[in-house]
């Protein structure tokens, strides 16, 4: 199984849930876009753009935090070891 395909896999959940808020944050982009320039080309632009990049920062963000979270429990597994 190819990398991406086992990563994918073990972030399905994770993948899901930031697919579903990059939908909401185009949305949201169009309609800001539009109202703030009054231009349906340039919103339609913003709108992907913008929310495209927010979307892997998002991924990323997540996978830290779940990071962090491991690192404390493992920390707090070996305080109680101790």
């Amino acid at each position: 199984m190819s990398l991406i395909r086992r990563t994918a896999q073990k972030n399905k959940t994770m993948l899901m849930k930031t697919g579903s808020y990059y939908l909401i944050h185009i949305c949201v982009a169009a309609l800001v876009a539009y109202a703030v320039t009054g231009n349906l080309w340039a919103s339609l632009t913003l709108s992907l753009l913008e929310p495209t990049v927010q979307a892997v920062a998002f991924f990323f963000h997540e996978k830290a935090w779940e990071r962090a979270a491991r690192r404390n429990a493992a920390e707090a597994a070996a305080l109680q070891g101790a």
